[in-house]
């Protein structure tokens, strides 16, 4: 027979991630994405624009949601579906929190649903819903059936 581990129920959390954010991490993760707009990288222009510095573009947000999941569930996690909104920015000196919540598991699918929240000292940053499929072996608080070689 396979191997099998315990895994969670619906409503479990996942351990908070807390992310420094950085000019560095701002202005790479923009260049990164080709995302040139002055915002994310010229503070006298972000201030000349309403913002009081410059701040995180979206496809960062994205990208440290999907690693917040994939550290979390492990290699065999690929993303299947990533849905977030924007909310309170994430400027230089702040760090954003993430925490997230198993909120369907579909065992026939293999996939699991999770809630995720990003908050910083000015609110939620982000919010959304990542689906991952889990496939192929065991991985870390997921059940996977991994059949043994004589069952293969």
């Amino acid at each position: 027979m396979g191997t099998e581990t315990t895994r969670p129920a619906v409503g479990t959390a996942l351990p908070p991630l807390e992310i420094p954010i950085t000019r560095t991490l701002i202005v790479a993760g923009a260049i990164a994405s080709r995302d040139y707009q002055d915002v994310h990288h010229d503070a006298e222009l972000a201030r000349q624009k309403g913002s009081p510095d410059i701040f995180m573009n979206i496809l960062t947000t994205n990208g440290l949601v999907g690693r917040y999941i994939t550290d979390h569930f492990g290699p065999p996690a690929v993303l299947r579906k990533v849905v977030i909104r924007l909310g309170a920015p994430n400027y230089p000196g702040d760090t954003m929190v993430l925490t997230g919540r198993i909120e369907e598991l579909d065992d026939e699918a293999g996939t699991a649903t999770v809630r995720v929240v990003g908050a910083n000292s000015i609110g939620n940053h982000v919010t959304g819903t990542v689906t991952v499929a889990l496939t192929g072996r065991t991985v870390d608080r997921v059940t996977v059936t991994v059949p043994d070689e004589e069952d293969a």
